[in-house]
Order: structure tokens, then sequence, then C-alpha cells
């Protein structure tokens, strides 16, 4: 019973670490789509193409990840019992920033797909930047758990 218990663990684990692949290359793509996006002319051909682009990653890639993310993740959480510790609280602000950033980014997707154009590219390229911090940070936390 105990090993097909921690072959249960394992196999959690090893899903949640490929959805937070899934995930992170989705955080990665969507904003480089948007600054080629800004580049197209609003109302246009190309520009419809973009959001099409947009939209495919958002519903195919990053809101099925996000969620499986999730779940298996507080499963994972709940069976070590890791909610009372702290590199857990760490992890988890740093996982609700980067589930912010996904609302974030599909709130720009909607304007951009209505021709507003907020940021600039460069802006948009720094921004890119996010997910790659936040998931060295999140690596650490539970790699090394510091508290």
């Amino acid at each position: 019973m105990q090993q097909a218990l921690a072959m249960t663990y394992l196999w959690l684990k090893a899903a949640h670490v490929i959805f937070v692949i899934f995930w992170m290359a989705g955080l990665f793509l969507l904003p480089r789509y948007f600054v080629y996006h800004q580049e197209a002319e609003p109302g246009s051909p190309e520009n419809a193409i973009w959001t099409d682009r947009e939209r495919k990653v958002l519903k195919i890639i990053l809101w099925p990840a996000l969620v499986v993310v999730w779940v298996l993740g507080l499963v994972l959480a709940l069976q070590i019992g890791a909610l009372q510790q702290g590199w857990f609280h760490a992890k988890l602000a740093f996982v609700l920033a980067l589930t912010a950033y996904q609302f974030w980014l599909a709130g720009y997707h909607q304007a951009l797909a209505q021709g507003v154009r907020k940021l600039s590219g460069k802006r948009l390229r720094l921004l890119n930047e996010i997910p790659g911090m936040a998931a060295a940070f999140i690596v650490v936390f539970v790699i090394v758990k510091p508290f």
C-alpha cells in the first residue's frame, strides 16, 4: 500500500512538472506574439491572424496548464504537508503572481484585438522576463527549501 501511494505521488509530481513546463512555454510565447501583433495595423488581416494565434495559445496551452498546475500543486502540497512550511508560502506567492500575470496577459490580448496598443515593444520584451525570473525563485524555494 505504501509503495502504491509513493508511486502515485511520483506520477502526480511528474505531471505537475510537465504542466509547469507547458504553462511557462505559453507565458514566454504570448508576450512575444504581442510584440509582433503591435506592429500590425488595427483592423488589418494581419491583426486578425495575431489575435487568433494569441487566442489559441490562451485557450489550448495557458488556461488548461494553469488549471492542472494549480490542482496538482495543491494535491502534492497536501500530500507532503507543505502548507505550514515557509518555502511553500514563498513559492505560492510567486505562483499567485504568475497567475495574475496570465490574467493580465489575457486582458492585454483583448486590448490588442480591439486595436489598443498601450505598451511599447521594448516594454513587452522586458515583461517577457517575468516568468523566467519567477521560475528561478520557485525552483530555489522547492529544491533548496531555504526557510
